[in-house]
């Protein structure tokens, strides 16, 4: 099992830790994993996508994580860094990283964005930006509209890669109802306008992470069966 970390991404203070060498004196088994591909494993686990042969976790937050399993296998790649959907470039007309899905489909901008429209001070107030969203909002409601499209665009981009039954949203923002709706309903949409796409792609299950915002524990619990108690993915 892995347990280095090369590079921390958005928390650069754990770049570099070796989490096996850190903990070595407590004689206790260690394993890392990205947090994407440890909400895929605890959805496939006890989950949303239980036994699922081919899925995908997809986590909201800051930018946009992922964890996928094609044929029953975690996808890792040639240096585990599959799934990085952060990287998925959405929109080639903005600068720097603000066009790929990590800046373009970040849930965390979104709120700061329908905070900003309603004019409430603390653009970091979830809550109050899902109420304006929930109540119809008309500004709120076509910021959000549009963040939903950009999810659904990244799921029609795995689509074309990978063929999935189902994907499971994830993150914060999951437990409010509306999001799960929002992105199918815009998938939909997708559908409706494009015949080509529509008549190509099976469309897969879009639902809720069961663990919401704390997959990605669960998710590391079931890596560390698999590496020391050589449990089955």
């Amino acid at each position: 099992a892995h347990t280095k970390i090369h590079f921390g991404g958005a928390l650069p203070f754990l770049d570099g830790i070796d989490f096996a060498v850190r903990y070595k004196k407590y004689d206790i088994p260690v394993t890392v994993i990205n947090d994407g591909k440890a909400s895929v494993l605890a959805e496939n686990w006890l989950g949303s996508l239980k036994d699922m042969q081919n899925c995908a976790a997809i986590t909201l937050g800051t930018g946009v994580g992922g964890g996928i399993i094609v044929n029953g296998k975690l996808l890792n790649g040639a240096h585990f860094q599959a799934g990085e959907l952060s990287f998925l470039q959405l929109n080639m007309k903005e600068p720097g990283f603000d066009g790929f899905a990590g800046g373009y489909a970040s849930a965390v901008q979104m709120i700061k964005n329908v905070n900003e429209a309603i004019e409430n001070d603390d653009e970091t107030d979830g809550l109050a930006a899902f109420e304006a969203i929930n109540n119809g909002n008309e500004k709120a409601k076509k910021i959000f509209d549009e963040y939903c499209k950009r999810i659904a665009a990244i799921i029609i981009d795995i689509q074309a890669v990978v063929d999935l039954d189902a994907i499971a949203i994830g993150g914060g923002i999951s437990a409010q109802p509306i999001v799960i709706q929002g992105i199918n309903q815009a998938y939909d949409q997708v559908l409706a306008d494009n015949e080509l796409i529509r008549k190509t792609f099976t469309r897969p299950k879009i639902v809720e992470a069961k663990f919401k915002n704390g997959a990605n524990l669960y998710g590391a619990l079931y890596n560390l069966f698999i590496h020391v108690n050589g449990e089955k993915l």
